[in-house]
């Protein structure tokens, strides 16, 4: 793991690529903290069906492919120029949507997901099905270097500060350059209550300076970004 001083600029570009979406969508914060929040929180971690397509205070509430995936791959496609031929990892793939609409977007893609969640690989959307393997990054069967783009969208946040600098360095290792993860983030108390009453899964709650020096510390130089709970 290459280690960078504190004094070195972070070379990464901010995107705003999840922006749209999570502003859009509506959150009433209350419901979810109450003296069962750890109940749910527990449940949550499962990350089974109640997870995905259970009530929504376990989660979800129900994946769907509604059409955010859609837009955020136009998107994602724009920025990285893919192109056929390309290779593309999604690490949090859930159940596929991004990765089969990158694929619409570029046909000719060459993709991969990974998910602890077996529940989201047995239920993934059937084009990209084959393309998913239920597992962590760090232990999915993957070549160094084998992939143009990197991604990792509302996942990175869930691990333990120990798996996170491993996976930050994991990511170095698979991609060939190009890499873009999102990940919940807080700039005010207001912020940091409403991510604690809103999450059931995170496990690293960070400023943006404490992200960045964590980026700075696993020698992650890709892009990224971060979504806050106003």
């Amino acid at each position: 793991m290459t280690q960078r001083s504190d004094a070195e600029t972070y070379e990464g570009r901010v995107l705003g690529v999840m922006q749209e979406h999570h502003k859009r969508t509506s959150r009433e914060y209350g419901s979810r903290a109450g003296a069962d929040k750890p109940d749910l929180a527990e449940v949550a971690k499962r990350f089974d069906r109640d997870y995905w397509d259970g009530e929504r205070k376990f989660g979800y509430g129900g994946y769907e492919d509604d059409g955010r995936w859609e837009k955020i791959a136009s998107k994602l496609a724009d920025i990285y120029r893919l192109k056929p031929g390309d290779s593309v990892l999604d690490i949090g793939c859930g159940k596929g949507f991004l990765l089969a609409h990158l694929l619409k977007a570029t046909p000719g893609l060459k993709v991969c997901g990974v998910d602890i969640s077996k529940y989201a690989i047995c239920h993934s959307t059937p084009v990209v099905s084959s393309y998913l393997v239920n597992s962590t990054a760090m232990a999915a069967d993957l070549a160094p270097g084998a992939f143009d783009l990197v991604v990792s969208i509302n996942t990175l946040h869930n691990l333990r500060v120990d798996e996170l600098f491993l996976t930050l360095g994991k990511i170095n290792q698979l991609s060939r350059g190009r890499s873009y993860i999102c990940v919940e983030s807080y700039r005010n108390e207001v912020e940091k209550w409403n991510l604690m009453r809103w999450q059931l899964t995170c496990e690293s709650f960070y400023t943006p300076e404490e992200w960045k020096w964590i980026f700075r510390h696993t020698g992650y130089q890709g892009d990224f970004e971060f979504i806050f709970f106003e």
